[in-house]
């Protein structure tokens, strides 16, 4: 199996930083994409940042300028860099992988048990 641990939440004044961390571990093949998403109370969960094997990364609108992705491929681990942090980032940020997993070599997507975000006015 494989697991994503996150780390790095918290609360945080508007205007402040925070980074997330995500390490994958198991029976890792190969990871292709890592990213995080983020769910508010109510709302459906949606995409902050993408970040491929290859280097190359997706924002959203919402977060661009603010927000960094970013990679160690060996440790496994994607970061999110939260900087001029607002009330409404407030929200439980999830890990996802898209993993070969090396029981079987097929395709999986892996999710992080979540970490809240908490921005104060």
């Amino acid at each position: 199996q494989v697991q994503l641990v996150e780390s790095g939440g918290g609360l945080v004044q508007a205007g402040g930083s925070l980074r997330l961390s995500c390490a994958a571990s198991g029976s890792i093949f190969r990871i292709n994409a890592m990213g995080w998403y983020r769910q508010a109370p109510g709302k459906q969960r949606e995409l902050v940042a993408t970040h491929t094997s290859g280097g190359s990364t997706n924002y959203a609108d919402y977060v661009k300028g603010r927000f960094t992705i970013y990679r160690d491929n060996a440790k496994n681990t994607v970061y999110l860099q939260m900087n001029s942090l607002k009330p409404e980032d407030t929200a439980v940020y999830y890990c996802n992988a898209d993993v070969f997993y090396s029981g079987d070599y097929r395709r999986y997507d892996y999710w992080g048990q979540g970490t809240q975000v908490t921005v104060s006015s």
